[in-house]
This record gives structure tokens, sequence and C-alpha cells, in this order.
């Protein structure tokens, strides 16, 4: 290898690094000023310490009944109030928001790992392997998200595929979402990877006989993670959303198994004479919805380019 091709390898890797290193400390930077998305950030750790210790934090379980509490206003022992069984609505508002947490988390993961490989595999190849992967997504696209969802939802409930309902339950929600969810993250990622495999570091390594998957996974990914996170955090307060309204219309979780759309669903019906029993899972839903928004804000102003400078 010449000494001049030698030279380009390094100066472009070297660019490289510099051009991420900058990106990334600016953008925390700006994600530092903005303070609504790190109060946002800072209650999404809240809420997820929650979830993880529901166990220790919850003063009761959330199938515990007690007759003799049924339908209480809220007080010192139940600061939230009870249901029509005498279940404590703080503890199953608590195992609930650590339900829809799980859901909207492992589906955007899931989602992310499928998507990102199958954009990646799209954006990189091109042709005849970029023309037949897409039409695959178009069609995908074609179909209304919710009536896919709860068509691969209906399928998966026919399948069992464990003993127990709850996680027969949730297994097929999240089955589902991620089966809707990835579509739109390989196409984030196949767009980016067709604008970083022109960067001159990418073509410096191909010269170097890097393998595809090296390519990608070094070199690539690295520099586009900046966009998918921020589409990441736009589509956890989705899929949410989704179990919730699946849970709400009956093809989610079922009682006595707690998610924040169960407990809308059950709080509903008693809503003139017992407001209660909705108010409390609205609310968390409002603010879990809220606090991922704020902070999706806030990652896509810190990594847009455009805010550079300001």
């Amino acid at each position: 290898m010449s000494s001049s091709v030698v030279q380009t390898i390094s100066s472009g890797e070297v660019a490289k690094k510099s051009k991420s290193n900058s990106l990334w400390s600016d953008s925390v930077k700006r994600l530092k000023k903005n303070k609504a998305s790190m109060v946002s950030a800072y209650f999404i750790i809240f809420v997820c310490f929650v979830a993880l210790f529901a166990k220790y934090l919850a003063p009761y379980s959330f199938e515990t009944q007690d007759m003799s509490k049924i339908l209480m206003p809220p007080g010192p022992d139940n600061w939230l109030g009870t249901d029509s069984l005498g279940r404590d609505i703080f503890s199953r508002v608590i195992y609930g928001s650590r339900m829809s947490m799980a859901v909207g988390i492992l589906t955007s993961v899931i989602s992310l790992i499928f998507g990102s490989i199958y954009g990646a595999v799209s954006g990189w190849f091109g042709g005849k392997v970029d023309s037949f992967l897409m039409r695959i997504v178009d069609i995908l696209y074609s179909i209304p998200t919710l009536v896919l969802m709860i068509l691969v939802k209906v399928v998966f409930d026919s399948v069992s595929l464990f003993d127990d309902p709850e996680l027969k339950a949730l297994s097929s929600i999240l089955l589902a979402l991620s089966v809707v969810g990835w579509v739109t993250l390989a196409r984030v990622v196949r767009g980016q990877v067709l604008q970083a495999k022109q960067n001159v570091y990418v073509e410096a390594a191909i010269s170097m006989g890097a393998s595809s998957s090296w390519i990608i996974i070094k070199h690539i990914f690295p520099n586009i993670l900046g966009p998918i996170i921020v589409l990441l955090t736009f589509q956890i307060p989705s899929n949410i959303l989704f179990e919730s309204f699946l849970s709400f219309i009956g093809l989610g979780l079922q009682p006595p198994y707690s998610s924040l759309g169960v407990l809308a669903n059950e709080g509903w019906r008693s809503l003139e004479n017992y407001p209660h029993l909705i108010i409390s899972p609205s609310v968390v839903l409002f603010l879990i919805m809220l606090a991922f928004n704020l902070f999706g804000d806030g990652l896509r102003d810190a990594f847009d380019p455009k805010l550079k400078g300001r």
C-alpha cells in the first residue's frame, strides 16, 4: 500500500473520530441546557426506578383484595383509594407503570435490533437488495397500524407460547408492537447508512479490505446513533400508548394483572361515581408520555446540526 493511501486512510480516521467526538460533546452540552428535557430525563429515571423495584415500594400486591375496603376514597391507609374488589389503587398504579414501561422499552429494543439490521443491510448493499427489502416495508406501511397490530395480536394469541396467562398476554403484545415498530426504524437506518457510506473514512475502510459487517458496526453505526436514539425516545411512549389502548379495549393484559391501560379500562366505567379509579392511572400515563416527548424534543434539538453555535 502506497504512502499516499495510508495517509488518506489515517486522515480519514482522524477526521471521523474528531467529528464524532465533537458532535457528541456539543450535543450533550446543548441537551444539558434544555431544562425541560433534563427534568423529563430525571422523571423517566425515577419512573424506571419505581417500576424496577415495584415489589418493594408498593405497600400491597397488585392482586391483594380487602372486601372491607371496597371503593374507598383516597386516605391514609390507601393513598389513592381502592377499587371494586378492595385492591389498593396506589399499588396497582406502581405495578401498572412497571408493566407499561416494560412493554414500551422492550418493544422498542426489539424493534431497534431488527429494524437496524434490516435497514443497514438494505442501505449498504443497495440495488436489487434494497428495492426488494423496501417493497416489503412499503407493503407493511400500506396497512393501517392499528389494524396490523390487532391482527398480529390475535394471531399470536391463538398460539400457546406460554402456559402462564400473564406471560402469554405480555409476549403477544411485545410481538405485535415489535412487528409494527421496526418498519420506521428500518427506513431511518437505511437513509442514514446511505449517507454515511459516502464518507471518506468508509471508502478508506473498503480500500483496506474490511468486511461489510465490520464497516457497518465499527464505522457507520457509531456515527448514526444520534437520529436513531431520538427516534427511539419517541417510539417508547408510542408503544406505551398502544399497549394501554390494547388493554383498554380488552386485547392486552387482563385483570388481575395490572397495566395503565387495564386500570383505565376498570376506572372509566365508574367515572361518574368514583373518579379516583381513572384519574390516577390517567395522570401517570399523561406524565410518562409528556416526559418522553419532551426528552425526545430535547434530543432532537441537541443532535440537529443546524442548532450548532446558537
